[in-house]
């Protein structure tokens, strides 16, 4: 199965900010996993799907108020019960803001680990490359 990119957009608004005035981190990561379950959701029920673990949540530049971010976010890796979505965040304008992957697990109703039986097949270099750093986390 080819990776499907999805794309989520937020305004960044005032109760969105840090101290400093720029979009505070615990937003941000709300929505970095919003867009990553996004992405695994398309690929199987919803409630099977549980966030393990956050990798590399790393901002580059900072976000004002007003301004709007752009998540991007595709299954790029599946393992026997896990899912990993790698998520890119940038400005409108293009600016990079934050990088990394999200690792879900697949679990049966009880909440305990369960195959998926999801296979992804990346098909440009930039897929393959992100699957092979999504194996070495």
């Amino acid at each position: 199965m080819k990776p499907q990119l999805f794309t989520l957009y937020h305004l960044v608004k005032s109760e969105d900010l840090n101290h400093h005035g720029t979009l505070y981190a615990g937003r941000t990561a709300e929505w970095f996993v919003e867009a990553g379950f996004v992405a695994a959701a398309s690929l199987t029920n919803p409630k099977h799907i549980l966030c393990l673990k956050i990798h590399g949540l790393t901002f580059t530049s900072p976000v004002k108020p007003g301004e709007i971010v752009r998540f991007d976010s595709q299954i790029i890796l599946a393992g026997r019960t896990s899912l990993v979505a790698f998520v890119r965040v940038q400005t409108a304008a293009g600016v990079d803001v934050v990088r990394g992957f999200i690792t879900f697990i697949h679990v049966d109703d009880d909440g305990k680990p369960e195959p998926h039986g999801i296979e992804i097949n990346p098909e440009s270099d930039e897929e393959k490359a992100l699957q092979d750093e999504a194996r070495n986390l």
